[in-house]
């Protein structure tokens, strides 16, 4: 009886050492699938991070970008608004005859700097004026057409006359200026 206990015992050994390798094999796999899970997670946080970390730069620009914007161009409608002053005060400096400039040449005198002070601000805000010359030829992107007309000696699109100056706030085109320009001349 001794030797079948023995075997019997021996037999239950075996069985429990088969039970802990199947245990043991059954762990292995569930810390390996729990090792891929954690990496997946892993991977998917780095995703995610990098995606927040890229969305916070591109939104730093785009703020920059708008800031430096509303530095340079935040003023374009006040500026907008004071060209009609500039050509009122260059209409009435034009349209004073010699005997208007002597008799009130104190009145003069400060239209006339008033105007050179107006140009210093527009100068010292980036705006230029954007004067065209008779005989230049017309560009949409600055000027803008007021009539077209045939007139000898020139060329279609040259400009024949110009109404009004324009002006540029920077790079940007704060008005147009008005010409007129010469359509094919009719021979």
């Amino acid at each position: 009886m001794a030797d079948a206990n023995k075997e019997e015992f021996l037999d239950d050994i075996d069985s429990l050492e088969a039970e802990l390798d199947r245990i043991e094999e059954e762990d292995e796999a569930q810390e390996v699938e729990e090792l891929e899970q954690m990496r997946a997670e892993r991977d998917e946080f780095k995703d995610r991070f990098m995606r927040a970390l890229a969305d916070a730069e591109n939104s730093r620009k785009r703020s920059d970008r708008d800031r430096r914007e509303a530095e340079q161009y935040g003023g374009s409608k006040l500026a907008r608004d004071m060209l009609p002053v500039y050509d009122n005060m260059k209409r009435a400096l034009e349209s004073a005859t010699d005997e208007q400039r002597a008799a009130s040449a104190a009145l003069i005198e400060g239209v006339e700097l008033t105007m050179r002070e107006l140009l210093n601000v527009f100068s010292k805000h980036g705006i230029t004026i954007v004067a065209p010359q008779v005989g230049e030829r017309f560009d949409p992107n600055i000027h803008e057409s007021m009539f077209e007309a045939p007139l000898p000696d020139t060329k279609a699109g040259d400009i024949i006359q110009v109404s009004a100056e324009g002006f540029m706030l920077h790079d940007r085109l704060l008005r147009p200026a008005q010409v007129g320009v010469s359509s094919t001349p009719k021979s």
